[in-house]
């Protein structure tokens, strides 16, 4: 399978799961600005799943364009970021729908997390194939922002048990700090 094949399926899930989370928001009850109220909890967290969905393409798209090729062991690891992907329309909704309950805050982490976790699994088994030499394992380094997140993440699944609105300053903080433009791999690309 090609590079070019591998990055339309994941490109082609990302857009379907987004597609899943935007159905999932319910039309207005009314035709006053108190018919949006309801729904503040619910768009919130699907403006924050998009921006992690789109920061997952993103970067996914540069890993991949800094991949000289890939194997089995590179798809099954795409795989698995896609499976702990798919589940953010369902995690969604429910931190949505429970306006921050402490077990679908925790839960809405835990995939965070876990997608976070497969990223790097993925990023890893890609550099093992090329090489500790190669463009990418350049680019990343020692992947500081990678670990930061996966700590912030496990912080606030922990914390959503206590005061879950920290766990969402959490999440947020981690989508902020990747809404920076990593320039890591196009700089080693335009060299």
């Amino acid at each position: 399978m090609t590079k070019g094949r591998l990055e339309a399926f994941s490109d082609g899930v990302i857009a379907i799961l987004i597609t899943i989370m935007v159905l999932e928001l319910k039309v207005p009850h009314g035709d006053d600005w108190a018919a949006l109220r309801p729904l503040l909890s619910p768009f919130s967290t699907y403006v924050l799943s998009f921006v992690f969905l789109g920061i997952y393409w993103n970067n996914h798209h540069h890993m991949l364009h800094a991949a000289e090729r890939i194997d089995g062991r590179v798809l099954w690891a795409n795989l698995h970021l896609l499976f702990w992907l798919s589940l953010v329309p369902v995690t969604t909704g429910w931190v949505g729908d429970s306006h921050l309950a402490p077990l679908p805050t925790a839960l809405y982490g835990a995939d965070l997390l876990l997608a976070g976790i497969a990223y790097t699994i993925l990023q890893s088994t890609i550099v093992a194939r090329q090489g500790s030499e190669s463009k990418l394992a350049t680019a990343v380094g020692k992947d500081f922002k990678g670990k930061v997140s996966i700590a912030l993440y496990a912080l606030g699944i922990a914390l959503a048990f206590v005061k879950p609105w920290i766990s969402a300053t959490l999440y947020v903080s981690v989508a902020l700090m990747w809404l920076v433009p990593d320039r890591r791999i196009e700089s080693v690309l335009n060299r």
